[in-house]
């Protein structure tokens, strides 16, 4: 299992770092990163090769500004933005893209669910072909009901995944929201022909993990049956950040054993 860092494009500094001390890649905000003009971005893309660890995965897909539920959905400008911002992470290196993006999925108040799951749906579909043709996977990222109001957990990520129905649009288990909503890491087993990518951090407090907690063997034991070979990320916080990526790494490879 290859193990990365959720961490800002412009933290040099840090990514350097992470390269230093091994981890095999770093995960970029995705949406800033589209936003940026063409000059601005191919810098960023020059100082990351000279970092030497590559970007082999992107998050934050969309920005709350690209609508993908509700009555203002403009799908013109959902098209547009997925090629601009999945070129890019193409660019990048990225061979997955995070879909959590709760600012631009969740539900309005006052607008029917259902027809805002079609629309997650529709707007999957669109990008799922941009995506292939670069050679990414989406992976849909369940959140929790601190954060969203749909797509609350593995099962529903599942079943979102299942309905789209596209082989570039998978799923993304991630430790803190399946904990955080007292989902059974036996998702696990459930969704393993789907799941392409993993993020953990510690709950509630979503720092690193930078101690084998207890708390995490049921879901890296059922990793291990599932034959889990993928990417790991840390999505997390931390006010240490030399001293906690490196004992994140070092936890984390035990883990993974």
């Amino acid at each position: 299992m290859k193990i990365g860092c959720c961490i800002e494009a412009t933290a040099t500094e840090r990514i350097e770092y992470l390269a230093q001390v091994g981890y095999d890649y770093v995960e970029l905000f995705l949406a800033p990163l589209a936003a940026l003009p063409e000059d601005e971005f191919l810098a960023i893309v020059e100082r990351l090769s000279q970092t030497g660890i590559p970007c082999e995965a992107c998050c934050i897909f969309y920005p709350r500004t690209v609508r993908l539920t509700g009555p203002d959905v403009d799908w013109a400008q959902v098209e547009d933005y997925d090629r601009r911002a999945i070129a890019r992470a193409a660019q990048l290196g990225a061979k997955v893209i995070v879909f959590g993006s709760s600012g631009a999925k969740n539900v309005p108040e006052g607008f029917p669910y259902d027809r805002a799951w079609e629309q997650i749906v529709q707007s999957m579909r669109i990008a799922a072909p941009i995506a292939a043709e670069h050679g990414i996977t989406i992976v849909i990222e369940p959140l929790n009901q601190k954060e969203a109001n749909i797509v609350l957990n593995g099962a529903e990520g599942l079943k979102l995944a299942r309905e789209i129905d596209r082989p570039s649009v998978q799923l993304l288990i991630d430790y803190y929201h399946m904990a955080l909503e007292n989902e059974s890491p036996d998702i696990l087993l459930e969704a393993r022909d789907a799941i392409r990518h993993t993020h953990i951090s510690t709950v509630p407090a979503r720092t690193y993990p930078i101690s084998a907690d207890p708390a995490f063997l049921p879901f890296f034991a059922n990793l291990k049956a599932i034959g889990y070979q993928g990417r790991m990320s840390v999505e997390a916080k931390t006010d240490n950040f030399q001293a906690d990526a490196a004992d994140a790494l070092r936890v984390l490879k035990q883990l993974g054993k």
